[in-house]
């Protein structure tokens, strides 16, 4: 069966606070109200263009904070989704860890929603605060627990390089993460975006970005963590977009339309370099063994791992699928 997640962007609806670096329309490329008929019309245009029979379609309320929206403004969209209930293999949906209760969950369940992704950004309660989160990581906890024990499945987003906070902080909140067992995380290296608070600060000299690499390096030992920890990381890094790229949408930070195949690539590097030390090997061929689908990773981003296996070692990468 093929996967596909249709994202139905639900813009900066739902959400009361004002995050430092949050800019929905650059993030989502929709600034405009969407209604149930709009979702109906786009489950089922996006249905007529997938073989049903062979296909899982996923149906994502993503943008905004979707459990912040007014509760018949909830009900209407997911019983619209749920129309389609015969057709498609979940609801999944985002929205803020204060943004959950009991009377909530209940509506979820009703309406057989698969997955809740919590915006968690970070477990450092001091950066919360200095980010206009709104909210404590104790928060987190308490909407994790709702969640699991409604036998929803549960998402977690971080993201690294906020303001305030450092690499010893991003990975804190990586192991804070895997205590509370969540089905998923996505990764999001904060990007300074125009028109943003978060752009004032970096423009006064207040915020430093992290650069591309070190926001990879970053990620790919958050990766690893959640990896061991049987977690699945199910995105790195933002979408790329136009609206993300144009006008100067994007004033600083690690922004890269490959980020999260340069994080994978670092991975295979780390795994390759080891044999290679530990054999101390140069100034030969090195061959890798890998799979099919992963040949990519392992050559690197543009031939990143060939080229510096080569460079440091006068290694020659071979790869090989099995």
């Amino acid at each position: 069966m093929r996967k596909y997640n249709l994202p139905i962007f639900i813009p900066h609806r739902g959400c009361r606070h004002d995050c430092i670096f949050c800019n929905q329309r650059k993030i989502t490329g929709v600034d405009t109200e969407v209604t149930p008929d709009d979702v109906r019309n786009r489950i089922k245009e996006f249905l007529s263009t997938v073989d049903e029979e062979n296909s899982s379609v996923e149906v994502a309320f993503f943008g905004g904070s979707f459990t912040g929206l007014e509760m018949a403004t909830q009900e209407a969209f997911l019983k619209v989704a749920s129309e389609f209930k015969s057709e498609i293999s979940g609801i999944r949906l985002s929205t803020r860890p204060d943004y959950i209760n009991t009377e909530i969950i209940e509506l979820l369940k009703k309406y057989n929603v698969t997955t809740v992704e919590l915006g968690v950004q970070s477990s450092d309660d001091t950066v919360l605060e200095q980010n206009n989160r709104g909210h404590r990581f104790s928060d987190v906890k308490i909407a994790s627990k709702l969640i699991k024990d409604a036998k929803i499945a549960l998402g977690h987003q971080m993201m690294l390089g906020m303001y305030g906070s450092d690499p010893l902080k991003d990975m804190q909140t990586v192991r804070d993460i895997i205590k509370l067992s969540p089905d998923c995380v996505r990764i999001y290296p904060v990007i300074t975006l125009k028109d943003t608070k978060l752009e004032k600060l970096f423009k006064d000299g207040v915020y430093k970005p992290y650069s591309v690499v070190d926001a990879a390096e970053l990620s790919k030992n958050a990766v690893i963590e959640f990896k061991e920890a049987g977690i699945d990381v199910i995105r790195i890094g933002l979408h790329s977009s136009d609206d993300l790229e144009e006008d100067g949408g994007i004033v600083a930070g690690p922004y890269h339309q490959a980020f999260g195949e340069i994080v994978e690539s670092l991975i295979f590097r780390d795994k390759m370099e080891e044999k290679i030390v530990k054999k101390n090997l140069s100034d030969c061929d090195f061959v890798f063994h890998c799979k099919k689908s992963e040949v990519s990773k392992a050559v690197g981003h543009k031939k990143m791992n060939s080229e510096y296996l080569s460079q440091k070692y006068n290694i020659q990468l071979k790869v090989k699928t099995d």
